[in-house]
């Protein structure tokens, strides 16, 4: 135990995680923000990942992850994500090799979740199953539709029978597995999105993550956005169907976009929006780390070319930035606040290294607008808090 000797110094570190970036995709969707860079053959035309590029890149994952071990030696890891881009492009040998070089380095949970993101335009019989062989345990599906038509509008290279079959085929590998769904799409009526729920409720999925489409800026919706977007008012009355819905069928909403069965929740996820830390390694991948006597941000070169000029240097971490002092309630709060059983108040004082004082009048505010409820152990938000989080979150920036 470290004995807390001034202001921001941590009493013990919190759990760790790992996130893996694999940046590649067939076709980068117009309302992607991520770091996807789509895979091109020399006239420009769309390509599978080569061989070559796949044995570089995990060449370089292996280096950055020895380059960070004295940052997090002996700790051990609760779970592993590997995101993207679209990590399904890997062969299923690519993500044995991964998994392999990451348990030779670190100490992995005998239980740890262990998350691949999959794309259905990806999908081939047996693939997922080798992915399962490889120690994938959990699956992470990007259907965002069922709905060919806004598929197509989404620039999604699946269509809805890839989508049905990747699904089945999830289903049979394994025991936990995450459907992604979008609503609020152009042209989606009430009824549309009714259509998609029924289908994807179908396959009892012990995950839904049910995002509304967002223009995010340095995207082609950003800068054009499609036509016949929903409103306000009809998007409001989408996400009241998707929390009826997905509360009568057994999914309790434990954050604001995660659905879960009992038993189910993404762990990896959770860890974050507990404040959690997370080392990530890989093109553009973030990190958070706890250390006794401060907590940094890193991040690395975002573009793959640079990524692997600079992996086998050692020199991975583009940027590093501590959190002040200051940032922290808001920087806890934003990821705190997304969950809809709160937060325990001793956890904000065990994650930031700050007393509960530091945060009595924010608390008393929203407390006051309705927006939070608290007991003398947590501190949650009111279905009202939930609809209006980012005027939650907002009253704990320290301007």
């Amino acid at each position: 135990m470290i004995t807390l000797q001034r202001p921001g110094a941590l009493t013990a570190l919190p759990p760790l995680s790992l996130y893996v970036h694999l940046p590649w995709c067939l076709k980068k969707c117009p309302y992607c923000d991520f770091n996807s860079h789509e895979v091109r053959q020399p006239d420009g035309s769309p390509s599978t990942l080569p061989v070559d590029t796949e044995r570089r890149y995990l060449d370089a994952l292996c280096a950055d992850l020895e380059s960070a071990l004295p940052l997090i030696w002996g700790r051990r890891v609760h779970s592993v994500f590997i995101g993207g881009g679209t990590p399904s492009l890997f062969s299923p040998s690519g993500i044995d090799r991964l998994l392999a070089d990451i348990r030779a380095r670190l100490p992995l949970e005998a239980d740890a979740e262990v998350t691949l993101e999959a794309n259905p335009g990806t999908f081939e019989k047996d693939r997922f199953k080798a992915f399962r062989d490889a120690g994938v345990n959990r699956l992470s599906i990007g259907v965002q539709s069922f709905d060919d038509a806004k598929l197509k509008v989404l620039g999604r290279v699946h269509n809805r029978d890839q989508a049905l079959a990747a699904i089945d085929e999830a289903r049979a590998c394994f025991d936990t597995f995450n459907i992604d769904l979008m609503y609020a799409l152009p042209g989606q009526s009430l009824a549309d999105l009714h259509a998609d729920l029924d289908q994807a409720l179908a396959f009892e999925p012990p995950h839904l993550s049910l995002y509304h489409l967002t223009m995010e800026p340095n995207t082609v919706f950003g800068s054009r956005p499609p036509e016949g977007l929903p409103d306000d008012d009809t998007a409001f009355d989408m996400l009241d169907a998707l929390a009826e819905r997905t509360a009568a069928a057994g999914l309790q909403r434990y954050e604001v976009s995660a659905y879960a069965r009992p038993g189910h929740p993404c762990w990896h996820n959770l860890n974050y929006w507990q404040f959690g830390d997370y080392l990530g390694i890989g093109a553009g991948a973030h990190s958070k780390l706890s250390f006794p006597d401060r907590i940094v941000r890193q991040v690395r070169w975002r573009e793959p070319a640079a990524y692997l000029d600079n992996a086998q240097k050692g020199q991975t971490v583009s940027n590093e930035t501590p959190v002040a002092l200051k940032d922290r309630p808001f920087e806890f709060m934003m990821n705190a606040l997304r969950l809809r059983d709160g937060f325990e108040l001793q956890r904000f004082t065990e994650r930031t290294g700050l007393t509960l004082a530091s945060i009595q009048k924010p608390l008393a505010e929203a407390e006051a607008k309705g927006l939070l409820q608290r007991d003398l152990a947590r501190a949650w938000p009111t279905d009202k808090g939930f609809d209006f989080l980012s005027d939650l979150q907002a009253l704990f920036l320290n301007e």
